[in-house]
């Protein structure tokens, strides 16, 4: 175990490049879920009609948040060690905005300036305003882009990890953070009070947790303490799964999504495997460059997703086949989410880095590290 912990420290000062992997495949998950399940009234007919071989796969897809955020509560955890609060504010802020600024500009766009009807959330121009917070659910505003609602998910984790950051980040200290957590959102589980539900997110705290057990395992090894707490978290983990996919199959049906619950749990305790394999240095053979590619379509594709739907399948749905439809539609979407990371994302994040840079010192190597749901790769 000493031996693993020495290589884990080290491995978490690198870029690990199978993380990148990871949130791409996510965020495809969760666009053949919309794409394949979903959208129906995008294509004008139920999807899971339109792709019956893949209608199962594609509505796992549903999950494939869950994985971000397993990949958010690794990445964050290693991303908060020895930084301050203002620090770790400002990472935050440049990661996530930008490309969202110009998702919820591009939503207006498409259903104030276009005839497209679907997934219109019908909002004022003040609403579309209150969207640019990313703060909107909190003043009881809709999203205008329907994938938001995990970056609201995602801030209250920021909010709750800021207190270890003021406390200082120690092995000790994050087991209890941790500990504490766990244990709320298994007491809470099932619970519908809005406040329990803001603060300790007993759906989603498990993944978090999850994530934050494995990073500590590639930091401290894999120690026993932390396999209890991922093996805890696991069990909250597919009893969330399981009510939040049989409460969709509920509002729709099983013919619109046919996915068993033993799927469900399967796939969730793949996602724990993977990850553990990521903690322990099994995937580390993944270093082909392609993957930092990968990694930097990763948030720019889960926001823009939808908007390259609604604007691509009703125009193509009637002279193309479905297949052929969705793989224009995805082509394009990931082509937008590039230019978006070329010419958005990485500018910022250069520019602020550059800022902060002090006069006379040499330019700082790129961050080295992997990226979670809702930000940028080197990137969702």
């Amino acid at each position: 175990m000493t031996g693993a912990g020495s290589q884990g420290t080290a491995r978490s000062r690198g870029r690990l490049t199978e993380l990148d992997l990871l949130r791409f495949v996510a965020a495809l998950a969760v666009l053949a879920f919309h794409y394949f399940i979903a959208f129906a009234s995008v294509w004008g007919d139920r999807p899971s009609e339109l792709f019956p071989a893949i209608s199962t796969l594609s509505g796992l897809g549903i999950l494939g948040v869950e994985l971000f955020f397993m990949i958010s509560g690794f990445v964050i955890l290693m991303s908060i060690w020895g930084r301050g609060l203002g620090a770790f504010a400002l990472s935050r802020l440049v990661r996530l905005f930008p490309a969202y600024w110009v998702s919820v500009g591009a939503t207006a766009a498409v259903y104030g300036l276009t005839a497209a009807t679907a997934l219109n959330p019908k909002l004022s121009p003040g609403e579309y305003g209150v969207n640019l917070t990313m703060l909107q659910r909190a003043f009881g505003v809709y999203d205008a882009n329907g994938v938001y609602w995990s970056l609201w998910a995602e801030l209250r984790f920021y909010l709750l990890i800021s207190i270890l950051v003021l406390v200082g980040v120690t092995f000790n200290r994050c087991l209890v953070f941790m500990g504490v957590w766990l244990l709320a959102a298994g007491f809470f589980a099932g619970s519908e009070n809005t406040w329990v539900d803001l603060v300790v997110m007993p759906k989603y705290a498990a993944y978090f947790i999850g994530g934050m057990a494995f990073f500590l395992m590639t930091k401290h090894g894999p120690k026993l303490i932390l396999w209890c707490m991922a093996g805890i978290s696991a069990g909250l983990a597919v009893n969330a799964a399981l009510d939040r996919v049989s409460g969709r199959v509920e509002l729709v049906g099983y013919a619109a999504m046919p996915v068993p619950g033993w799927a469900v749990a399967t796939t969730v305790i793949c996602f724990y495997v993977l990850m553990a394999m990521v903690a322990l240095g099994w995937l580390k053979w993944l270093r082909w460059r392609g993957l930092a590619v990968l990694g930097a379509l990763t948030y720019p594709l889960y926001l823009f997703h939808t908007t390259a739907a609604v604007l691509i399948v009703p125009v193509l749905r009637d002279a193309l086949p479905p297949w052929l439809t969705a793989l224009v539609t995805l082509l394009a979407a990931m082509a937008f989410s590039y230019l978006v990371y070329r010419l958005v994302e990485r500018p910022v994040q250069e520019f602020v880095k550059s800022r902060r840079r002090r006069p006379g010192a040499p330019p700082s190597p790129p961050p080295r590290m992997p990226f979670a749901a809702g930000e940028k790769a080197s990137v969702p």
